[in-house]
C-alpha cells in the first residue's frame, strides 16, 4: 500500500514564528540512514517536507538526491530560505513547493514573521517559476487573519501559485485558535475569491456536500515522521507512541493498525447518526486531541449546534498536488 510520508527532516529554522508548532528546545534531525529505513520499510507515494527549514540539515543534499534516485515525488514548504539557497540542481528535484504567507501586505507579513520575510518569499517565488516548479502559498488561518483570506487569493492571484490553508492548531498555545463565526467567515471568503481544487477538512468538506472522504486522511492515507524520530498520524498529533526504533519489522498497514492510529479515526458517540458521518468522522482528531477530547465533536462543526451553514463554491481544474489529499486542509486556485 503507497502512502504519503510527511517529514521533517529538521527542526531548525532561520525565523521564530509565534504561532509555529516545531519543537524550539534544542535542534532534532533525521539522517540519511533513517530517511532510508523509511523507505526501505514503507512504498512512500510522496514525500512532503515541513516543520523546519529543510535545507539547514546538514545532508539535505544527500537527502534530495537519494529521495530522487528512488522515484519518490517531493514536495516542499519553507518560508523562502531553503528555495532561494538551495542549488539549481536540488530545486529542480522537487515536484511542487509552498511558500508560508499569513497576510496580504508586506508590512503586516514581515511584522509577524520577520524583516524581509515577504521579499525573501517573492524572490523564491520567482525563481521557483524560472524553473518551472509549481508553486503554493501556504496560510495558516488564525484569529489574527481570517479577514485576509479573501485578499490572500488576490495575492496568490497574482503572484502566479495556487493557495492552501491549514487551520490553526493549539500546539502548546491556543492564543491563534479560531472561533466558531471566524472559522467560517473565513471559508466563506476563501470561496468568493478563487476556486476549490479540494478540501480534505473534514467538517468543511461535509458542509460543502462533497462527502468526498473517509474521515481525516491523517492515519489513513499518510504517515508523518516527525524531526524527534516520532511516527505519528498527524504533525499536529499530541499522543506519539511510535518511533523509528519501532520502524524496522513494521510494515505499513502495522502502522496504521497501531494504537495511536486508531485513536485518529475514532468517531464521537454524539457522531454516530449524523449523515455525515462516513466522510467527516467527526472533524479534525488532532483538533479534538488537542483540545482535550477525542470524544467531542469537531468545534467547528455547526450541526451540534442545530445549524446548517451554506456555502457556494466554483470547482478548480484538477491539478497534482500531493499534499491536498494527505493533512487536513483547503487548496484554492485563484
Amino acid at each position: 500500500m503507497q502512502v504519503s510520508i510527511g517529514i521533517g527532516i529538521t527542526n531548525d529554522c532561520n525565523l521564530g514564528c509565534a504561532h509555529c508548532y516545531r519543537p524550539q528546545d534544542r535542534i532534532y534531525q533525521l539522517g540519511l540512514d533513517e530517511i532510508r529505513t523509511i523507505c526501505d520499510t514503507l512504498e512512500a507515494a510522496s514525500f512532503n517536507m515541513g516543520t523546519g527549514e529543510s535545507l539547514l540539515h546538514p545532508q539535505f543534499p544527500q537527502i534530495v538526491e537519494y529521495l530522487s534516485e528512488r522515484g519518490i515525488k517531493m514536495s516542499m514548504a519553507s518560508n523562502g530560505y531553503s528555495l532561494n539557497e538551495m542549488p539549481p540542481s536540488l530545486l529542480t528535484q522537487f515536484h511542487d513547493v509552498e511558500l508560508s504567507v499569513d497576510f496580504s501586505t508586506p508590512q503586516a507579513q514581515d511584522a509577524f514573521r520577520g524583516e524581509g520575510n515577504w521579499a525573501c518569499v517573492i524572490d523564491a517565488i520567482d525563481r521557483c517559476h524560472k524553473y518551472g516548479i509549481e508553486v503554493t502559498i501556504l496560510a495558516t488561518l488564525m484569529n489574527t487573519n481570517y479577514e485576509e483570506m479573501d485578499r490572500l487569493v488576490v495575492v496568490a492571484r497574482d503572484l502566479g501559485a495556487n493557495l492552501r490553508v491549514n487551520v490553526y492548531q493549539p500546539v502548546g498555545q491556543n492564543e491563534y485558535m479560531l472561533r466558531y463565526d471566524q472559522f467560517w467567515e473565513a471559508f466563506r471568503r476563501l470561496l468568493d475569491a478563487g476556486q476549490l481544487l479540494g478540501t480534505s477538512e473534514p467538517i468543511v468538506n461535509a458542509m460543502l456536500g462533497l462527502d468526498s472522504l473517509t474521515g481525516s486522511p491523517c492515519g489513513r492515507q499518510s504517515i508523518r515522521f516527525t524531526p524527534q524520530r516520532h511516527i505519528t498520524p498527524c504533525v499536529y498529533w499530541p499522543q506519539p507512541d511510535l518511533t523509528l526504533e519501532d520502524l524496522p519489522g513494521l510494515t505499513t498497514d502495522r502502522i496504521l493498525e497501531s494504537e495511536q492510529f486508531q485513536r485518529a479515526r475514532l468517531v464521537p458517540d454524539a457522531c454516530r447518526d449524523c449523515p455525515h458521518v462516513a466522510s467527516c468522522g467527526g472533524g479534525c482528531a488532532s483538533r479534538r486531541a488537542l483540545l482535550g477530547n477525542l470524544n467531542q465533536p469537531d468545534i467547528y462543526c455547526p450541526l451540534v449546534r442545530g445549524e446548517r451553514i451554506d456555502l457556494a463554491f466554483d470547482v478548480a481544474p484538477q491539478k497534482d498536488l500531493p499534499r491536498g489529499s494527505n493533512v487536513c486542509t483547503t487548496i484554492i486556485v485563484p
